[in-house]
């Protein structure tokens, strides 16, 4: 048998589930019970308070009967055990008379007491904890508590036990991270997903391409970067000995005109100067000085001339090499790509909207995504654009996003999941964002019905905004889900062997 409560006030909310099983430590005999015989069943009680998680496992409460609890504690602000302190507790009868009192100094382990009550008469009774710990000061309410007159009143353990996921209080205490909370009502912006891409962002990226056909010089490239280093702007990346007769010669041309213009425009200004020659002649030379330089320049800006007629490659743009295609003594064709730079300070994520979400998107809406091996959820900078036109192949639109990459986490080529943003505000059950998982492409949030028992709910999502997701079927208000050291909880779902019940009892 399962009693479930659910209280709501201005100073808690709390989750109470009673469960009547073995109980723990009795021997296979009590009162003239057989052996083998059903036992009486005992009860399990989890609570939660604003500071404190109450899981109580007792024996059946029978007069005259004592026998030990084991009341777990647990400190909300960490989620650790509670290792010192005085826990107090008092059973008072529904129909008046005298409480059971049992107080516990220390606990008999880290977040575990054992007080032992003895009941003289039958009936209900309403429990309550005081915990006076450095940790935290608490009063625990657990109401409608059964004293049965002998073990053959008292209802029997059926066997069996309930589904879900084991994972004990000393796994928890001892899981680094591991944490709770309450899914509640709440607002957040509608969103949907859409695969999408992490891509460069516009002129952020050059490829350097080679302006001459050549022979790529050998002790430049020994000091040329390689892919995964950062450069600067200018900074040089390889020398290029021109080919001559293809690209080369004309290469020469250009530098020896360049030369001979610069000449010749000194000399007219000296002369000019003199007043030998008439203004005419340096406005002239001006234009052939121009027009050879421009000449030049048609062989890619990443190329500088070097007095010994070698061409040094480089960098259009500071960022990170993210290819080099060359090896010392190596021919290459005009044209040929040499180096791909890219700065990855600021990236784009491409997200791939479907048709029939197409209408949704805002241009004013964000968007957060999370690429693959990673559970970090991120958030999206500006609206670059919403396309116009849907793909006639993959029926998408495509929806571009500034992000921020200072520490270079996001490689361009990511895929990613990416939830795009309506900017409509919807109002529904919500969830720590930490608290979802992907499971085989699907979400899923692992939820604590009871102390020590979990399950694995598949989800479906609606939106995420201010670290909250809008869960539309899965949970509902009032459900405990896990939200952090999530992944260890699902590792306890795939062990097939049954852990063994370490409490010290």
């Amino acid at each position: 048998m399962r009693l479930t409560y659910l209280r709501s006030g201005s100073v808690m909310t709390a989750t109470l589930t009673v469960l009547l099983l073995g109980g723990c430590g009795r021997g296979d005999t009590q009162e003239g019970v057989a052996t083998g015989a059903p036992k009486p069943a005992g009860g399990a009680v989890t609570l939660w308070t604003d500071s404190t998680e109450l899981f109580m496992e007792h024996p059946a409460l029978i007069v005259g009967a004592p026998d030990k609890f084991a009341v777990h504690l647990t400190d909300l602000t960490d989620f650790a055990p509670l290792r010192s302190g005085r826990v107090t507790l008092r059973f008072e009868p529904r129909g008046g008379g005298e409480a059971v009192v049992v107080t516990q100094e220390t606990p008999r382990s880290p977040g575990i007491y054992g007080p032992a009550p003895e009941f003289k008469r039958a009936g209900a009774y309403d429990l309550t904890i005081t915990v006076e710990s450095p940790q935290t000061r608490d009063t625990i309410s657990v109401p409608d508590l059964r004293v049965y007159a002998s073990a053959e009143e008292a209802p029997k353990d059926e066997g069996g036990e309930d589904a879900g996921i084991s994972f004990l209080k000393e796994q928890q205490w001892k899981t680094p991270g591991f944490a709770t909370a309450f899914a509640a009502t709440g607002r957040v912006t509608e969103s949907f997903h859409a695969t999408g891409q992490i891509v460069p962002a516009a002129g952020r990226m050059a490829r350097v391409s080679a302006p001459v056909a050549g022979v790529v010089e050998a002790s430049g490239l020994t000091r040329s970067p390689a892919p995964g280093q950062r450069v600067t702007r200018g900074q040089v990346l390889a020398v290029l000995t021109p080919a001559l007769g293809e690209g080369g010669s004309a290469y020469a041309q250009a530098r020896a005109e360049i030369r001979e213009a610069q000449d010749e425009h000194a000399r007219a200004q000296r002369l000019y100067a003199v007043e030998a020659v008439p203004e005419r002649r340096v406005h002239e030379a001006e234009i052939r000085l121009t027009a050879a330089r421009e000449a030049l320049a048609g062989f890619g800006a990443a190329a500088a001339a070097r007095a010994d007629g070698r061409i040094a490659i480089r960098a259009p743009l500071a960022g990170v090499v993210a290819s080099r295609s060359l090896a010392p003594g190596s021919r290459v064709d005009a044209g040929a790509e040499l180096f791909t730079v890219v700065d990855p300070t600021v990236v784009w994520v491409e997200a791939n909207v479907p048709a029939n979400h197409a209408a949704r998107v805002s241009a004013t809406g964000k968007a957060t995504f999370r690429v693959p091996g990673s559970d970090t959820i991120r958030t999206t900078g500006r609206t670059v654009s919403v396309g116009s036109v849907i793909d006639s192949v993959s029926r998408t639109v495509p929806v571009i996003y500034e992000v921020s990459n200072a520490n270079g986490t996001l490689k361009i080529g990511m895929n990613a999941q990416v939830a795009v943003g309506t900017g409509r505000e919807v109002e529904g059950v919500t969830i720590p964002t930490s608290a979802v998982l992907e499971e085989e492409g699907r979400p899923v949030a692992y939820v604590q019905p009871e102390g020590e028992r979990f399950e694995r709910r598949d989800l479906t999502l609606s939106g995420s905004s201010d670290g909250r997701t809008l869960v539309l079927s899965g949970i509902t208000a009032g459900d405990r889900v896990v939200t952090g050291a999530a992944y260890q909880v699902r590792l306890a779902s795939l062990s097939t062997s049954v852990p063994a019940h370490g409490h010290e009892h």
